[in-house]
């Protein structure tokens, strides 16, 4: 894990982590039932649009060299907790 909760000026990355050659920046979404939806719903264009513009500035803050670079969504209901890796 590279970072927890990252906080800049434009915003919060929830995780980044790293695995061999790719930095993964992921969303976490929680609720406690599904009965108006799964949590990975609620990470739409805008948030997307967002993350991406977070991930850049985490990229040029910390320069991590040649990697790829992976958004992936936790959605957690419940004590059920699903992983959709590349999610965008």
């Amino acid at each position: 894990m590279l970072a927890r909760n990252w906080r800049c000026s434009d915003g919060e990355v929830d995780l980044i982590v790293a695995a061999p050659g790719v930095v993964v920046f992921c969303e976490v979404k929680a609720r406690r039932t599904a009965g108006f939806g799964g949590p990975e719903a609620a990470v739409d264009w805008r948030k997307q649009r967002r993350l991406r513009r977070l991930a850049a500035r985490w990229l040029a803050e910390h320069r991590p060299g040649a990697v790829d670079v992976r958004f992936d969504v936790v959605a957690v209901v419940g004590a059920k907790l699903e992983v959709i890796i590349g999610a965008f």
